[in-house]
């Protein structure tokens, strides 16, 4: 029991492991930076043939730095898990469960991150959710037990916002190259 002149020490969000969960939780549910940087090669090579995969694994991991990102990623998987293990309530547990093609809360999610870096993330997204390639093909498998249902698209969404990023800064240095001042990158 808490005395009156004890004050509550109010909440406060450790950032650093907020990000070690997040990375720690896509590792443990099988996906890798490399293979989201895979996705972003896939979406940006037409685009830049001198990209390199270094350059999309960095760009992977700032958007993994973003809040609202990590956000996403930990509710997601914690509903994917919550799901797999019949937690929740009907029809909500079925619904995530088989992965119900009317149900897009987990687009909506995935949308939270795309839209961390602007429109042409949106147009990335819609791509390889269509496309389903490289680890999205798994995630999306469901013939072999995990459920998935949230992860596959924030990891489409991760790579997504990865290859507009870059998209934005290769304008930037573009701009730069011709002697122009770029606006700002502050928020790239």
């Amino acid at each position: 029991m808490e005395h009156p002149e004890q004050e509550k020490i109010p909440y406060s969000l450790n950032s650093r492991k907020v990000a070690e969960a997040t990375r720690e939780w896509l590792h443990k549910r099988g996906v890798t930076i490399l293979e989201i940087a895979e996705l972003v090669m896939f979406l940006q090579k037409k685009y830049y043939p001198d990209l390199t995969m270094e350059e999309c694994v960095e760009n992977v991991e700032m958007v993994l730095k973003k809040r609202e990102v990590q956000n996403a990623v930990l509710t997601g998987i914690q509903l994917d898990l919550l799901a797999e293990q019949g937690q929740l309530l009907a029809p909500l547990q079925e619904m995530i469960e088989n992965d119900e093609s009317l149900y897009g809360v987990d687009e909506i999610l995935a949308f939270s991150i795309v839209n961390v870096y602007g429109s042409i993330g949106f147009t990335n997204y819609g791509y390889v959710d269509k496309l389903k390639p490289g680890v999205l093909e798994r995630l999306n498998d469901k013939s072999h037990g995990p459920v998935h249902t949230f992860l596959d698209d924030i990891v489409g969404a991760i790579a997504s916002a990865a290859s507009s990023r870059i998209a934005h800064r290769k304008q930037s240095e573009r701009e730069e190259a011709l002697g122009e001042k770029p606006v700002s990158d502050d928020a790239i």
